[in-house]
């Protein structure tokens, strides 16, 4: 991204805090911070990495980004800082950030059918009519790889990799800007996750979408990314481009990641 380009989203010292209690009474006696004054910026049709161990914040960031879970910060949309006390800003935050899960068989309803799932989020966010949802929830779901005819089933009847492109196709319906990508191939196998990744990276391009693309897998984020950030413990331990992150990483943590991914 240059310089002089408006960010599309800007994170400011964004912290979540949990606390710890004890005792009968379940009395706090401290804080458990899994969020540590993270910052960065993302901008259009490109994607920000972010890499770490299990618990070292990963999810917490995706979650506090989309305001599931209360964190101190600033989160800006293009440009403009969100209140989240007025429910328009939340609105546009729901409809311009979208995620897509690790496991789609848990974040997709069994009792739903695919028509449903794909068509709740445009139906509560739009006044389109029954026909109008119906024609877009078909028109994604051919733009994510799956036919029509499968409409009306329901999710035990897909397997992984077709259930990870329904997600898709319910997050891209509602028209984001930025997707959220929580280890989106992380429970997939290899061939799946190879054809999965190519059809994010060919859904970037055709919608010019920002990715926040999760995992702990550096090899992964770093063919997919254009700039990385390493978090370690709730905390950025390194931030930048791909080629500065993989030729030249300056903290341990990142050092030790590359050995154990590149061995």
């Amino acid at each position: 991204a240059t310089t002089n380009q408006t960010a599309l989203l800007q994170i400011k010292n964004l912290s979540v805090k949990y606390p710890i209690k004890k005792g009968i009474f379940r009395r706090k006696i401290s804080d458990f911070v899994a969020l540590d004054s993270v910052s960065f910026k993302l901008f259009k049709g490109e994607t920000m990495g972010v890499v770490g161990e299990s618990g070292s914040g990963k999810t917490t960031l995706a979650l506090a980004i989309l305001h599931l879970i209360n964190f101190t910060g600033n989160i800006s949309l293009e440009d403009c800082e969100l209140n989240f006390s007025n429910k328009m800003e939340l609105k546009k935050l729901r409809r311009s950030v979208q995620i897509v899960f690790q496991d789609p068989f848990s974040s997709l309803s069994p009792r739903l059918s695919v028509r449903e799932i794909i068509g709740e989020g445009i139906a509560t966010h739009n006044n389109f009519t029954k026909n109008q949802i119906d024609l877009k929830v078909q028109e994604i779901v051919k733009r994510v790889g799956l036919n029509s005819k499968i409409l009306n089933r329901y999710p035990h009847e897909f397997s992984g990799g077709q259930r990870q492109r329904i997600a898709i196709a319910r997050a891209l319906v509602m028209k984001p800007k930025i997707l959220i990508l929580d280890e989106p191939t992380s429970s997939l196998d290899v061939t799946i996750q190879k054809q999965v990744i190519e059809l994010l990276l060919k859904l970037q391009n055709e919608f010019n979408l920002s990715y926040i693309f999760i995992s702990h897998d550096l090899e992964l984020v770093s063919a997919v990314s254009h700039s990385i950030i390493v978090l370690e413990s709730g905390r950025v331990v390194e931030m930048g481009s791909v080629k500065s992150i993989l030729d030249a990483p300056c903290h341990p943590y990142t050092q030790s990641l590359l050995e154990s991914t590149f061995l």
